[in-house]
């Protein structure tokens, strides 16, 4: 039975590169046509594969509805936080996950810091969208013309000397971290706070969510902060991973993306902050 299974669902892959006539399947499966008929019967009447009128097979409308129904029904928020709460673990910052939704960007999971100084941010908070790094990865995969309508229509608040000003300069920032693969915050909305990120995509490689490492720069300098940047891709790749089913994620920016080590941080003065809860 398990041969059966397994050879029914070879089929998928070799339709998924285009209609087949039963001989083409047969031949792929190294099987007799006798036995490749049966198996293409039994998923037609699942709604699996469809026969055309030329006699060849096509993967089926339900295979598409399971497929769609499936992402529809993932959680991106649970399958991340064992991969946060790892990230965590290793770096001892406070990790963020997020995600775009209505015109916002939303902490959906927080791991804290295991060091005294915390951050204030909220799970279920929308954040300062013009200058956090969760809100780049996110707003930079959005197609060009609804990212230039949304970047028109923000405000740009001064909430530092580092604030992103205007949006012509949110625009090329935008443009910069979808080319990189990754986005810092370093002090720009909070003098004292630091944050790097790297996004997490779905079986078509689009951004889904965005996770992050922040700190204050009396724990961690910026410098400091962005070499922990490959462990917070590689934290945001596994996530993709599991995500997508174990598919391959293929990014929609380039992964020939500059070495952190070579990227001159702009450090904010270091900055004494009170702990707060």
């Amino acid at each position: 039975m398990s041969q059966t299974v397994d050879r029914a669902l070879s089929i998928l892959p070799l339709l998924a590169e285009g209609p087949a006539n039963l001989e083409q399947v047969a031949t792929r499966l190294g099987v007799h046509k006798s036995t490749a008929l049966r198996l293409l019967r039994t998923l037609h009447e699942h709604g699996m594969v469809y026969r055309q009128q030329d006699q060849r097979y096509r993967l089926g409308a339900r295979l598409f509805a399971l497929a769609q129904e499936a992402v529809e029904n993932l959680d991106v928020r649970e399958i991340a936080h064992p991969h946060l709460m790892a990230l965590n673990e290793r770096c001892g910052h406070t990790v963020h996950l997020a995600v775009y939704e209505e015109n916002e960007v939303l902490y959906i999971d927080k791991v804290e810091s295991r060091y005294p100084v915390r951050m204030y941010s909220r799970i279920g908070k929308p954040v300062a969208i013009t200058v956090a790094a969760v809100a780049k990865l996110l707003l930079a995969d959005l197609p060009e013309p609804e990212l230039r309508t949304l970047a028109e229509r923000l405000t740009y608040p001064a909430y530092t000397s580092r604030s992103t000003p205007n949006a012509a300069a949110f625009l090329k920032e935008l443009a910069t971290v979808r080319e990189q693969g990754w986005a810092t915050d370093f002090g720009g909305h909070e003098e004292s706070i630091n944050c790097v990120g790297a996004p997490i995509r779905g079986t078509d490689g689009r951004v889904v969510a965005a996770c992050s490492v922040s700190a204050p720069n009396v724990v961690v300098s910026a410098e400091e902060l962005l070499s922990l940047l490959p462990l917070v891709r590689r934290t945001a790749d596994e996530i993709s991973r599991e995500y997508s089913g174990g598919a391959p994620v293929s990014a929609s920016v380039s992964h020939a993306s500059q070495n952190p080590s070579q990227v001159t941080a702009e450090t904010p003065e270091k900055k004494a902050e009170e702990p707060s809860s």
